[in-house]
């Protein structure tokens, strides 16, 4: 039997779609050879923007059914499964890690994974044997994500992939364009987005609302951006090390997707 260390895993935020993503011609596959191109992780923890709840809240840890929260799409994308196991052990390690800062946690164990969570491993992980934990978003408040992050760092020594599921850009209110080119607000906020990112600009990305062009537009809300600041807490002595591993637009929205480490 091996006795090595866990491998130290890196900490991606990625654009991880909706339902529909699994017919798109391309970007399963950019997902798959992402994938692919990781070490084997010992348990994968997701932060979705589609799971607010405080206090902090973790979701089941055995396996229990989807959760399917998307409406009007055919039925076909609900039969979807993906029965990966449940992370027990990931989620008592993550209750002392947060508790032991004096953040409050609460568990709800008949929560399964939501689309921001299984939509993405579907394709980057489709056997579902790694052992999935998803925990909500306690606040969209940047800072105190970015914190969160910073408490869930040890993680990554232990074979943990954080994962932090939005979207670069994200207002569907807004997509009324026709076209290949998508919206200049969607387009203008991802190439700034890109740019802070490297050149590491934490500052700047904490104040997206205020410092990005079209911020507001781009983010009517900040849950889709939300998660990419527990990414960034939790690979925080690696900025530098950043890497788009995927970029482009979606139905008019940057799908761009993030490594650290």
């Amino acid at each position: 039997m091996s006795t090595a260390a866990p491998e130290r895993m890196p900490a991606l935020y990625l654009s991880h779609g909706a339902p529909p993503l699994a017919d798109d011609p391309v970007w399963p596959g950019e997902l798959a050879a992402w994938a692919a191109g990781l070490s084997r992780p010992k348990a994968i923890l997701v932060i979705s923007a589609h799971w607010e709840e405080a206090p902090l809240a973790i979701g089941a840890t055995a396996t229990v059914p989807l959760m399917y929260d998307f409406w009007g799409f055919p039925e076909h994308y609900y039969q979807v499964t993906y029965a990966a196991p449940g992370a027990p052990a990931l989620a008592e390690d993550l209750r002392k890690l947060l508790r032991g800062a004096g953040h409050r946690v609460q568990d709800i164990p008949d929560r399964g994974l939501d689309h921001g969570a299984y939509v993405p491993l579907v394709e980057m992980f489709p056997a579902a044997d790694i052992p999935v934990l998803q925990v909500s978003m306690p606040s969209l408040d940047p800072g105190k994500l970015l914190e969160i992050g910073r408490r869930l760092a040890p993680l990554r020594d232990e074979g943990v992939l954080i994962v932090g599921s939005g979207f670069f850009t994200h207002n569907l209110a807004a997509l009324r364009h026709v076209g290949e080119r998508p919206p200049s607000w969607s387009a203008e906020f991802d190439d700034w987005g890109n740019r802070a990112l490297g050149a590491g600009d934490l500052d700047a990305l904490l104040d997206f609302r205020h410092k990005a062009p079209a911020g507001r537009l781009a983010h009517p809300r900040t849950e889709h951006f939300a998660p990419l600041f527990v990414t960034l807490g939790a690979a925080e002595s690696e900025l530098g090390s950043q890497r788009s591993i995927i970029d482009g637009f979606w139905m008019g929205l940057a799908k761009r997707s993030i490594q650290f480490g």
